[in-house]
């Protein structure tokens, strides 16, 4: 047994400034944790949307639960049965299988957090900023291309 096996695993401390940025369709998403520091157990980000910001259409996930919790403005949830909008404070749980999805239809830029669980859609997100970088436009078709790696369907 070498000195690093006895060693106790240590927290990860994570500054404010401390993340991954990757712009999405005008969606920001700073994602705070990812598989990389989780050994793939959960991601966990923050992410902003202006007014009038469509963040994912509906759809559902078949490899992975997603967690979202509204901090500031408000975000107007598609949950299966319509859409409800919600402020500060409220959380959806979009467990495997359920639809969901999210956009800022009031007047004032959203913020809320989310977390994956397990990790590895933030890859998704990772693959989407890619390929419009490199000269792609983010079309219904391409994002449904790359939801379908990630055994994410439309709604």
């Amino acid at each position: 047994m070498n000195d690093q096996d006895r060693t106790p695993a240590r927290p990860l401390l994570r500054r404010p400034q401390d993340g991954e940025l990757i712009d999405v369709a005008g969606v920001e998403h700073f994602f705070r944790l990812t598989a990389e520091h989780t050994g793939g157990r959960f991601a966990f980000e923050e992410f902003g949307l202006a007014p009038g910001t469509i963040g994912a259409r509906p759809h559902v996930h078949d490899g992975h639960d997603e967690y979202f919790y509204v901090l500031e403005g408000e975000l107007t949830l598609h949950t299966g049965d319509g859409e409800v909008t919600v402020g500060p404070g409220h959380l959806l749980a979009a467990t495997r299988g359920t639809p969901h999805g999210f956009r800022n239809a009031g007047p004032v830029p959203a913020r809320a957090l989310c977390l994956y669980t397990p990790a590895g859609y933030e890859n998704y997100f990772r693959d989407i900023h890619a390929a419009v970088s490199a000269g792609a436009e983010a079309t219904d078709e391409l994002l449904a291309e790359f939801r379908s790696r990630y055994r994410t369907s439309s709604y």
